[in-house]
């Protein structure tokens, strides 16, 4: 990442039983999501107990705003609380700065 400053959208969540179309409609919201103006990246896991963490990176907030209001994006988001989410959490944060590490080869 690496820009002076940006912000991290971390959406924590609780998953139900079954997939119920569940990984085909992330890989939609994946795609669409790095088409929107302002998006820099997204990390994402999940463990076998159904809790995964989802942090996507953007310019500012304007962006953060007009993907939460894209009406796809809503729609998948209604979708998720009426059936693969027992619970999730989301949470807008600032990043002041990044570090890293690589190992070379």
């Amino acid at each position: 990442m690496s820009a002076a400053h940006y912000y991290a959208v971390i959406f924590t969540s609780l998953r139900t039983e079954g997939d119920q179309g569940y990984a085909e409609a992330a890989e939609r919201m994946l795609a669409l999501a790095r088409e929107q103006p302002g998006f820099l990246g997204v990390e994402s896991a999940r463990g076998d107990d159904g809790l995964g963490i989802t942090v996507s990176y953007w310019n500012d907030e304007a962006a953060i705003l007009a993907w939460k209001q894209h009406p796809e994006h809503v729609a998948i988001r209604e979708r998720g609380r009426s059936t693969w989410y027992a619970q999730f959490q989301t949470r807008v944060c600032k990043v002041e700065r990044d570090y890293a590490f690589q190992r070379q080869t």
